[in-house]
């Protein structure tokens, strides 16, 4: 019997073992585990493969979708089975099943098969729930408000600037909005769709749903705006319930006074929702916006998303969204309009980080300056103890004055906040539907705790930053050896993440506009600090919806100003329409972004052809803010007319590819052919064949011929040498601004120069991210120079980050690779760097690489299930490469570097 149960113990441990040789996780529906509110009918599965062995590809998948996650649990799926089905995809695999069916739940695993004969257990249950698929599903709710603002005083477009002074203030109120109801039955699930322009917060029986910031993500509100689902379950109760609603202007309405960039008015504000509840005895109800609803001013008495906010804390009514307040002094609500609406599918913002004040400084008895030491986008919180009616002036800003006092003179002012005390004890506030852009903290009228307090002023009990941003989840890591480059890549980061919103900002202060070249040309950098998969998608959408009648895609997106000349059409802002979802489907997959552009990106095509004078444009804003003798703007050193015909070139050739992945072979021939003519055009217009120069020789007009593949084959090694030798007469100082220094990086790297690129930026003396830190920067700015009189927190230099993980460290995917499938591990040994490690989180699973270099060159790879990689080893004739401590030979030595074919698995490479 003890040999039996020997034997049983013996055979079990094996089978679980295998079972576990493969498994699957990180199920995640449209990009989001368990999401709530997806109105894609057809939505898009993924899922990741652990394997504790090597060199595992997925050969099938069965994914199972019920209504119910019983059945599940019993291999029943009423709603899809996809049965196994021989492929590859574990990213981006449609759904294929019964049709869909608006706010219901849908329940759903899968297994895979892999290459090796393993058959993984089904993976854990997870969920998704749709939202609202078409107006009928809003069960009747309407738009509410407290106001109509008449048609004749809407300002659509947005006027630049502060408008015309007979306007007046237009100083509107900003309203609660409450509704009580009952429950009678036992709640199984309650769901919340609502939107509030422009933004909103949500409250149910007293207390805040959710941990979102300046909800719902902005868009062009004549078109549409988005709404947000919320599961709130857990915040009903049997018996009296209450919803309470406020709203904020946003960029739905702008406020007439204090700073603004643009003057604009979509309406007052309103909101609309419902509430779905369903019990547990199969029934349900719907709690949606309607006349039945009441409305009154909130304490928020002032509130503009460029001019700050203002709170009369005496204002409060203290329960008023809970269910036994007593509301009969409140008003009625309106019925009004809205737009269409789209489920929000960006991130939230959210209140990311709290950073504490690390020093204050005295102005005045009653002026004090609070440092937190980081340049950031956020809101100040402000905590504080004084009489009743007692005011407290805040005024951020990222830099000072020689004098001490908070500078706002390049970020838009008069910005700040005003709290009117209840006098009630410790009293805690932040704005809820603003923020700004700012280091420093000047509170006015008021006193630290512990200070000299002759006059009774409040006391400033505690005084926080709170840091707010798009909460996309990280996705990469990095560091070096050298710590230059370490505070580069933090300096970089935190303009990164001060500008992700719901659009890519250009700066969190001064205009918080969607300037569209940053999307594209930063994008790589961003994506390998973020997962911007949902972010990426949203913009693009913002695109389609901005584009002009004509064909153009403006500068900046949502479209709320009509700019003027290049401000508003320039080729390498618009061609974000045609190279962010591609770059799109490179990085994740997502075919159906492109399917969805397709459209916009032959329309705008059309609009540069008719633009074009004889297949050349000589117009927009060009390398802007490079380095030449005057104030940085508009391109000094190369001509308008090389980026401009270079980047429409790359549109056409970016368009062959896609009609062909589409199935379009007439688009893609046609594209091609016209997209030769330009190139034929180009070289005769801008290329010196004797000197081997483009335009004018500068590093941006010749690096981004290169990149674009303009340059023909036998002369581009004489480009590059020319870019070379332009920097080393440089003593390696750059010169290419916002559009050409990406370019400028990828050229070099990609002729294997990362030692120019070390030379280049591995200092401190001359304008460049060394320079910055050497001045103070806290965050990524606007200029090389870090110029006080421009933004101080921009992300639109900051490509060498894109270096920092695809060129030191080495992670990239193959030229060919579709969502990081195909891998390159390339690290890059210059300078005085001795090791370099990086991480990221592609669709496939986490990519790590982590070298050291000294006698030996040491390499540690993780490549994830259902990839392949080639690594990039530096050798020498006499090199010994050994992975994993037995010796190997490499499939063959391009320029110094031994190329390696591996599987996924975890590696250790030595080249001795």
């Amino acid at each position: 019997m003890r040999h039996i149960l020997f034997c049983y113990l013996i055979v079990f441990s094996f089978k679980c073992s295998f079972a576990q040789a493969l498994t699957v996780g990180n199920l995640c529906c449209e990009y989001k585990q368990d999401p709530v509110g997806i109105d894609n009918i057809q939505p898009h599965l993924s899922w990741q493969l652990l394997s504790s062995e090597k060199n595992i590809l997925q050969t099938a998948y069965q994914v199972m979708v019920s209504d119910d996650s019983l059945s599940l649990i019993h291999d029943t799926a009423d709603i899809w089975n996809s049965n196994k089905i021989v492929s590859a995809a574990s990213i981006q695999v449609a759904y294929a099943g019964k049709p869909l069916q608006a706010t219901k739940k849908y329940y759903w695993k899968v297994k895979v098969w892999d290459n090796k004969d393993h058959v993984s257990p089904y993976s854990n249950i997870a969920s998704w729930q749709m939202g609202l698929l078409t107006k009928a599903d809003w069960k009747n709710a309407q738009w509410i408000a407290y106001d109509i603002l008449p048609d004749s005083n809407k300002i659509i477009p947005a006027v630049h600037g502060n408008g015309d002074l007979a306007w007046g203030q237009g100083k509107d109120i900003l309203p609660l909005f409450r509704k009580a109801f009952t429950i009678y039955n036992t709640v199984k699930r309650a769901t919340v769709f609502i939107s509030g322009l422009g933004h909103f917060e949500l409250s149910i029986n007293g207390k805040k749903t959710g941990d979102h910031f300046l909800d719902p993500g902005w868009t062009k509100y004549d078109k549409h705006a988005l709404y947000v689902s919320f599961d709130v379950t857990n915040q009903l109760k049997q018996g009296s319930n209450a919803m309470g609603v406020t709203l904020g202007n946003g960029f739905y309405y702008i406020p007439r006074e204090r700073y603004r960039k643009l003057t604009g008015a979509f309406g007052y504000p309103k909101m609309i929702c419902r509430l779905l509840v369903e019990y547990a005895d199969g029934t349900s109800e719907n709690i949606v916006s309607d006349a039945s609803w009441k409305t009154a001013p909130s304490p928020t008495i002032f509130s503009s998303i460029y001019g700050g906010e203002d709170y009369d804390a005496t204002m409060e009514q203290h329960g008023w969204d809970s269910p036994d307040f007593n509301d009969v002094s409140w008003k009625k609500v309106v019925l009004t309009e809205g737009p269409a609406l789209e489920a929000q599918y960006e991130e939230p913002l959210k209140i990311m980080q709290v950073l504490p004040v690390v020093k204050k400084t005295k102005l005045k008895d009653d002026v004090w300056v609070y440092d937190i030491a980081q340049n950031m986008s956020g809101i100040p919180e402000l905590t504080v103890k004084g009489k009743k009616g007692d005011t407290v002036k805040i005024i951020t800003a990222e830099l000072l004055k020689e004098d001490g006092t908070v500078n706002q003179q390049a970020t838009g002012k008069p910005n700040f906040y005003q709290y009117i005390l209840k006098g009630d004890s410790i009293e805690t506030w932040h704005p809820k539907f603003t923020y700004y852009g700012f280091r420093y903290i000047q509170v006015e009228k008021a006193v630290p705790a512990n200070e000299s307090n002759a006059a009774g002023l409040p006391v400033v009990v505690d005084l926080k930053g709170l840091h707010i941003r798009n909460a996309a989840a990280e996705a990469g890591t990095f560091t070096c050896s050298n710590e230059l480059f370490n505070k580069t890549h933090q300096l970089i980061d935190w303009a990164i993440r001060s500008n992700m919103v719901s659009v890519f900002t250009d700066c969190p202060h001064r205009e918080k506009l969607g300037w569209l070249e940053e999307a594209h040309l930063m994008g790589s950098s961003v994506k390998s600090r973020y997962n911007i998969a949902a972010l990426g998608r949203k913009v693009v959408r913002d695109m389609i919806i901005s584009q002009t009648a004509d064909g153009l895609i403006p500068d900046i997106a949502p479209e709320y100003v009509q700019f003027v000349s290049g401000f508003r059409d320039s080729p390498e802002w618009g061609s974000c329409g045609v190279l962010l979802p591609w770059y799109l489907y490179q990085w994740y997959g997502d075919k159906q972004v492109l399917q969805e552009s397709y459209n916009m990106m032959q329309r705008y095509v059309a609009y540069l052809e008719k633009k074009s004078d004889n297949h050349i444009l000589s117009y927009g804003l060009g390398d802007w803010f490079d380095l030449g003798p005057n104030s940085p703007g508009e391109s000094q050193l190369t001509p308008k007319g090389v980026t401009a015909t270079a980047i429409y070139y790359y549109d056409l050739y970016i368009l062959s590819k896609i009609a062909k992945i589409l199935n379009k072979p007439e688009d893609a021939a046609k594209y091609n052919k016209w997209g030769e003519a330009v190139k034929l055009a180009f070289n005769n217009k801008f290329f010196n064949s004797t000197t081997k120069q483009y335009g004018t020789g500068s590093q941006t007009a010749n690096a981004i011929a290169v990149y674009m593949k303009l340059v023909n084959d036998k002369d581009k090694a004489a480009v590059v040498n020319n870019i070379v030798k332009d920097l080393r007469n440089r003593n390696n100082a750059l010169t290419a601004g916002d559009i050409g220094f990406r370019y400028l990086l990828k050229v070099l790297d990609e002729a294997g120069r990362s030692d120019v690129i070390f030379d280049m930026n591995n200092r401190s003396d001359v304008p460049g991210y060394g320079y910055q830190l050497a001045h103070g920067a806290t965050a990524l700015t606007e200029s090389w120079q870090a110029l006080a009189v421009v933004s101080n927190n921009h992300f639109m230099l900051g490509h060498i980050m894109e270096w920092f993980y695809a060129g030191l460290a080495g992670i990239s995917e193959a030229e060919d690779a579709v969502g990081y499938n195909k891998i390159v591990i390339r690290p890059q040994v210059v300078g005085d760097v001795t090791y370099a490690k990086a991480s990221f989180q592609s669709p496939y699973g986490l990519i790590s690489s982590d070298w050291k270099a000294g006698d030996t060159f040491e390499l540690n790879v993780t490549i994830p299930v259902n990839t392949t990689a080639v690594v990039y080893l530096p050798v020498k004739n006499t090199s010994v490469i050994m992975k994993d401590n037995k010796l190997i030979k490499p499939l063959t030595i391009e320029h110094d570097k031994a190329l390696v074919a591996i599987g996924s698995g975890s590696y250790q490479f030595m080249v001795k």
